[in-house]
């Protein structure tokens, strides 16, 4: 590949949170690989969604290893730890809306002369909150599709199209965040890029957000979470995933959010979950919907249970 500058980059476009959006978007992305959405969250909403995780910030401990800094806390599971996060971030419908657009997978193959066509919808794939403060170093540049061994070749923009996808990226900014703070940078036009090919820092843009503002990103996209360089500010993001309904799970949300707090989501909040069947016959339990499991004896099988 030549030599990129940042002049040969796409550029990233900012949208409102109206899902009428949906169309503009997905189109951007196609593009460019990233989009802002300004004022996704409103300030009551945020508030409400750290006051469910803070304590749980305050109890993690710095990561082992070298992919996160030390002065980086986390928490994890968030659909089992606010109700808020859930309906206002994952659930978001533009969010869902453009997920829907590029990770729905419909299906047609033969059983004897019979034609079936199935649908897979997309699922949650991760829930993450991440606290940044002051003196951490910035994260390597990375591809988030790599967990799911998503090997691309380089193409053009207009030979894009969402079967290269394996996830889609949600990051909201609980507080302002900057390129001082360390606000996610990530290389516009990557996801058009060979699997094989190497970030350079050079071409990298920041992501900043006001309170509420939201970035949207394939997971095909290089991207990393920047040094803080400030000597008093917090860089709070409230981050998820969704995936394609047959692919494994990041972060096992089965496991992840306790069974009885899953038995009080409204249902479409546990299909998202991935408790739903990917057709045709994928993650059943004793050949019916695994929803069954969240009940146990109080789950009514309905009258038809096709798993095509």
């Amino acid at each position: 590949m030549p030599a990129l500058t940042l002049q040969d980059l796409p550029q990233v476009e900012e949208f409102t949170p109206d899902p009428s959006n949906v169309d503009a978007v997905v189109q951007s992305l196609a593009r460019v690989g990233g989009v802002v959405i300004r004022g996704l969250v409103p300030q009551p909403k945020l508030d409400l969604i750290e006051r469910d995780v803070r304590p749980y910030l305050d109890a993690d401990t710095p990561w082992v290893g070298d992919f996160f800094p030390p002065e980086t806390r986390r928490a994890f599971g968030l659909v089992g730890k606010s109700d808020t996060f859930t309906r206002c971030i994952p659930m978001d419908p533009l969010y869902q809306a453009v997920c829907d657009r590029i990770l729905k997978s419909t299906y047609q193959a033969y059983t004897g002369q019979k034609l079936e066509t199935s649908v897979s919808h997309p699922q949650l794939n991760n829930t993450i909150v991440f606290s940044i403060g002051p003196g951490a170093r910035a994260q390597e540049l990375h591809r988030d599709d790599m967990i799911h061994h998503n090997m691309l070749k380089a193409i053009n923009a207009d030979e894009w199209t969402p079967d290269r996808e394996t996830g889609i990226g949600f990051f909201i900014a609980g507080k302002k965040t900057t390129k001082a703070n360390g606000a996610t940078r990530f290389i516009p036009g990557s996801h058009l890029w060979d699997t094989l090919t190497p970030p350079d820092e050079d071409l990298a843009v920041y992501a900043e957000l006001n309170p509420g503002d939201a970035f949207i990103m394939l997971s095909s996209c290089f991207h990393g979470g920047s040094a803080n360089t400030t000597k008093d500010e917090e860089r709070l993001i409230y981050s998820c995933f969704m995936t394609r309904g047959y692919l494994r799970q990041e972060e096992n949300q089965y496991l992840a959010v306790p069974i009885e707090k899953v038995r009080e989501l409204p249902e479409d909040v546990q299909r998202m979950m991935g408790y739903r069947v990917s057709h045709p016959f994928l993650g059943w339990l004793d050949l019916e919907d695994p929803v069954k499991a969240v009940y146990g004896k109080d789950w009514k099988k309905p009258e038809t249970s096709d798993l095509y």
